[in-house]
């Protein structure tokens, strides 16, 4: 089974699509979910869900590592956070893989499944879930 999932950001940073993504999973058996990003300036990651001070240092630590704004940037057309997101993408991942146990997501207790908006403007990323049984 293969899904398109359109989902909203309204800002750069760490969106949790957990819900979103179980209430797409179907069946009660047993599988693997792959999930795939189908842009360059986004990404996918697990992380905590639980404390939000957690969420905040990662896109914190990684505005950090990657700024806007720096001079050795030449694709710059589309704006001063274009290139770092580009960076920010293949520092991250556009793909993985959670295994599904008894029909639910084999996630563990703090873990939640996020998309990372690398773009400061807001819009619609296509995910494409595909559930193999």
């Amino acid at each position: 089974m293969i899904k398109k999932l359109s989902i909203y950001v309204n800002r750069q940073g760490l969106q949790d699509i957990t819900a979103t993504v179980c209430d797409a999973i179907e069946g009660d058996d047993e599988g693997l979910c792959t999930l795939y990003i189908q842009h360059t300036s986004a990404s996918l990651l697990i992380q905590e869900n639980y404390d939000p001070s957690a969420k905040l240092d990662l896109e914190n630590w990684l505005n950090r590592l990657v700024p806007e704004n720096d001079p050795i940037y030449t694709h710059t057309m589309e704006g001063a956070d274009d290139m770092p997101a580009h960076i920010k993408s293949a520092l991250t991942a556009s793909s993985l893989s959670i295994p599904i146990v008894d029909g639910q997501l084999a996630l563990g207790t703090w873990q939640g499944i996020f998309l990372w908006e690398h773009r400061h403007h807001s819009g619609s990323r296509t995910v494409i879930l595909h559930q193999a049984r």
